[in-house]
C-alpha cells in the first residue's frame, strides 16, 4: 500500500465515515457527494463532456476509438450521485482506454424506488443499440451501486443472448438481502460506508420491492453464455463478499473472471485518480482489459 493510500484511507475512516453514519437522509447524502466531486475528485485536462439523446451524459479525453463506448453506471447508493460526479474518474478512463465513455443520469430512490435505476441503465443500452453501436462494441461497467446495476443490466442482456464486448465493476452492491458475511466482518477495516447505512438504503431504495429480485440483487440472476467480466474490490471493505460472491456466480455460467483485489484500500478507491498510485493502476487494468475484450469481439 503506499503511503498516499495510506493517508486517504485514515482520514476518510476518521471524517467522512462518521458522516455518512449521521446521514439523515438522501437529500444530505446528495449534498455530501456533489461537494466530494468538487472538492476531490481531480479532472484530466482537454477532458470533453457532451450530452447526447435519452439524458446520456459522454465523456471523452484524448484521442477515442469510433464507434466503440463504456456505458458505465455511477454509484451512490442508489439514491445520490450522477454522471457530473465522477467526471473525473470517467475522463480518466476514456483517456487510457481509449473509448468514450457514456453514462446514463438514473432515477433516484426515493423519487424512484426499485427497479427504476435498472429501467434505466437497461434504457441506456437500448438507445446506444439505436444509434448503431452493435454489442460487441460495448463494455459495461459501474462502481457499488453502478457495478451492481452493471451486473444486473449484464444478466439481462446474457438472457437477450445480446452480450457486450465483456463487463466490469468496481466493488458492486449485488445482494439487498445482505447474505454477506463481510458487513459484519470489516465494519471496522472499512474505511468509508457504515455497514448499519445499508439496512436504511434498503428500507429506501426497495419500499417493498423483493429483495432477491435480480434487477436489484444481481446475485440470484443468471448469466448464461456471459462475456469475460473484471472485478475489483478492497479486502478490508464490507462488499468484499459481495464482490467474491458475484465473481463465483458468473463462473457458475462458465464465465470468464478476473479478479484483482487491493489491500486495505477504500471503497471505490478508484475514484481517488491523481491522488493515490493505486487508483490509476486499477484504471490502467480495466482500460487494458475493455481494450482486449474489444479485440476479441474482432476475431
Amino acid at each position: 500500500m503506499s503511503w498516499q493510500l495510506e493517508f486517504m484511507s485514515a482520514q476518510q475512516r476518521l471524517l467522512l465515515k462518521p458522516l455518512l453514519s449521521k446521514c439523515d437522509g438522501p437529500m444530505s447524502a446528495r449534498k455530501g457527494m456533489d461537494l466530494m466531486a468538487g472538492l476531490v475528485f481531480r479532472h484530466p485536462p482537454l477532458l470533453r463532456h457532451y450530452l447526447r439523446d435519452q439524458n446520456l451524459h459522454w465523456f471523452a479525453c484524448g484521442r477515442c476509438k469510433p464507434g466503440k463506448a463504456i456505458l458505465y453506471f455511477h454509484g451512490g447508493g442508489y439514491v445520490a450521485g450522477s454522471p457530473e460526479t465522477h467526471t473525473g474518474m470517467l475522463g480518466r478512463l476514456s483517456q487510457l482506454s481509449e473509448l468514450e465513455v457514456c453514462a446514463p443520469d438514473y432515477r433516484l430512490a426515493p423519487e424512484a424506488i426499485a427497479p427504476a435505476a435498472f429501467e434505466d441503465c437497461l434504457a441506456a443500452w437500448d438507445a446506444l443499440m439505436a444509434q448503431g453501436f452493435a454489442p460487441k462494441d460495448v463494455i459495461i461497467g459501474g462502481d457499488s451501486a453502478g457495478g451492481g446495476l452493471a451486473m444486473a443490466v449484464l444478466s439481462e442482456l446474457c438472457n437477450r443472448g445480446t452480450l457486450p464486448a465483456g463487463a466490469f465493476a468496481f466493488s458492486p452492491v449485488v445482494d439487498f438481502t445482505m447474505q454477506s458475511e463481510s458487513l459484519q466482518r470489516n465494519k471496522d477495516s472499512e474505511a468509508i460506508l457504515p455497514s448499519e447505512l445499508f439496512e436504511a438504503l434498503a428500507d429506501i431504495i426497495l419500499a417493498g420491492f423483493d429483495a432477491s429480485d435480480p434487477r436489484i440483487s444481481p446475485i440470484f440472476g443468471t448469466f448464461p453464455e456471459c462475456c469475460p467480466v473484471l472485478i475489483q474490490y478492497s479486502d478490508s471493505e464490507i462488499l468484499q463478499d459481495d464482490a467474491l460472491r458475484m465473481c463465483d456466480r458468473l463462473r457458475d455460467f462458465g464465465a470468464r473472471v478476473e479478479m484483482q483485489v487491493e489491500a486495505g484500500a477504500p471503497h471505490v478507491w478508484q475514484l481517488l485518480d491523481g491522488w493515490v498510485p493505486e487508483a490509476r493502476a486499477s484504471l490502467k487494468q480495466v482500460a487494458k482489459f475493455a481494450q482486449d475484450s474489444l479485440a476479441e469481439t474482432r476475431r
